[in-house]
């Protein structure tokens, strides 16, 4: 059993994990190969040379599997409630977790099919979004949505730091207290 299932690696997913995995949470991210990211050019992130988004996705996804989140490159299917756990089930398998992290861009289909509430998106191209509150949280306990679905604009900077934040926020309810990662030079 996972701690955490994020639906999406993308920009906001693998920010997510990278935040999980790196506070000892066991994570596994499910990557449909669908991110909107894999077509984009971008220059605009402070502090870093342009790059290439299918690169850019790569190198987000090796960073959270450096802190040993799991990548599955498979479509989640569905997610289905067990009690105090999830379901969620692809077309290669079945995985469970504790809590889920909806980062799937543009498609609120999976958040949709699990029951979670829908409202219009915001920004242009985003028709339908999972509503959510200033941390991140769904209408269902223990789920979570993230980047462009949670309503965050669809800009990639922005999205990995929603990621991070729902993360900080998910981690902190698994710590039952505050969890504040901070790196410092020279350790």
């Amino acid at each position: 059993m996972y701690d955490v299932a994020i639906i999406g690696a993308g920009p906001a997913g693998a920010s997510a994990g990278l935040f999980t995995a790196k506070a000892g949470k066991k994570t596994i991210l499910f990557d449909s190969g669908k991110s909107i990211t894999a077509k984009a050019w971008v220059e605009n992130h402070y502090g870093t040379d342009p790059i290439e988004g299918p690169k850019l996705l790569e190198q987000g996804q090796k960073q959270a599997e450096k802190f040993g989140a799991e990548i599955v490159k498979e479509e989640v299917v569905s997610i289905k409630e067990d009690g105090t756990l999830y379901i969620i089930e692809t077309s290669e398998g079945s995985y469970e977790a504790d809590h889920i992290i909806f980062a799937t861009g543009m498609s609120v289909k999976a958040g949709e099919e699990l029951g979670l509430e829908i409202v219009d998106g915001i920004e242009p191209r985003v028709a339908k979004i999972i509503k959510v509150d200033a941390h991140g949280h769904t209408s269902l306990p223990k789920v979570w949505a993230a980047g462009t679905v949670a309503g965050v604009s669809v800009h990639t900077i922005i999205t990995s730091g929603d990621g991070a934040k729902v993360a900080i926020n998910v981690i902190s309810e698994l710590n039952g207290k505050r969890y504040v990662d901070h790196d410092v030079l020279g350790k």
